[in-house]
């Protein structure tokens, strides 16, 4: 029974990888490849100047925050939580889960391609921006702090975590630093990786590990859940509504279709970190054992 549980944990954590990169690989070519896509982020990017004077303050202090060296001490402290509670398997794959996620999104942006269909042209010499490097610290160190946490604050963990890195991914819609193709693609990289943390934490796992399925966090994970879906349908029928204008060239619309695209665009960021901080917070109970035997 204790394999065959194990057996389908793994299964899970390889469906959960794929789908996750799949849906990468998806926000990839449509945000970038397609002229269409490319049209609604900027329409997007550009809906950040409305109210910009009033968070201009806020959203720079959030972004200044988040610097190798910040990230350097979150991972240290990260790990020394697992190593205090007798973990380190747990603090080892932690340490990898950060490193390698953020490793990943600087791969990936400097090695992947943008064309210029002409929609952005104050932008077009950035090229490629995707995925955010602000929004992968922030998402990977919020789901590896989660990781770490004791069983009974670690719910509370989930909720915070996923909405800091949500403020942090909105937050660089809101400088105009990135568009918001870029912080969901960030967040999907940081859920592959947690992915393959799980499972590396259940090759490691000892056969005498015991595993209290009253330690599942399900009410947690349906509300961040059924939350993040919610979040992503209002931007999806913002999105909709604003492809009825899509010849019209995003400096060209009038205030209520920026906003609609940027507050549209913030709930996908939203909702997807949510969704992803759901699924982790779902299959954690297994990964880290009441007692590691």
């Amino acid at each position: 029974m204790r394999a065959t549980a194990r057996g389908w944990t793994a299964v899970w954590l390889v469906v959960l990888a794929l789908v996750q990169a799949a849906a990468f690989l998806a926000v990839w070519r449509v945000a970038v490849h397609l002229e269409v896509g490319q049209w609604v982020d900027t329409v997007a990017l550009t809906g950040n100047r409305i109210g910009q004077d009033t968070i201009d303050g806020p959203v720079d202090r959030i972004l200044n925050a988040m610097s190798v060296v910040s990230l350097l001490a979150a991972t240290a402290m990260i790990g020394f939580i697992a190593l205090i509670r007798g973990r380190i398997a747990l603090a080892i794959t932690a340490t990898l889960l950060i490193a390698g996620a953020n490793v990943t999104t600087q791969l990936l942006k400097y090695g992947l391609n943008r064309p210029d269909y002409g929609l952005d042209p104050a932008r077009a010499a950035v090229g490629n921006s995707l995925p955010s490097g602000h929004t992968t610290v922030a998402a990977s160190v919020a789901v590896a702090l989660m990781l770490v946490l004791p069983r009974k604050v670690r719910a509370a963990g989930a909720f915070i975590g996923a909405g800091y890195a949500a403020v942090a991914g909105v937050a660089t819609l809101s400088a105009g630093w990135h568009r918001p193709s870029d912080a969901v693609a960030a967040y999907l990289v940081v859920g592959v990786w947690a992915a393959l943390a799980g499972l590396l934490l259940l090759v490691s796992q000892r056969e005498q590990a015991e595993i209290a399925p009253g330690d599942a966090h399900r009410i947690a994970a349906l509300v961040l859940g059924l939350g993040g879906v919610l979040a992503l349908v209002v931007c999806g029928l913002s999105l909709s509504w604003l492809l009825d204008l899509r010849d019209t060239g995003p400096e060209e619309l009038t205030r209520r279709p920026l906003f609609v695209g940027y507050a549209g665009s913030a709930a996908g960021i939203a909702g997807t970190m949510a969704v992803v901080m759901a699924l982790v917070v779902s299959v954690v109970h297994r990964l880290v054992p009441r007692v590691k035997g």
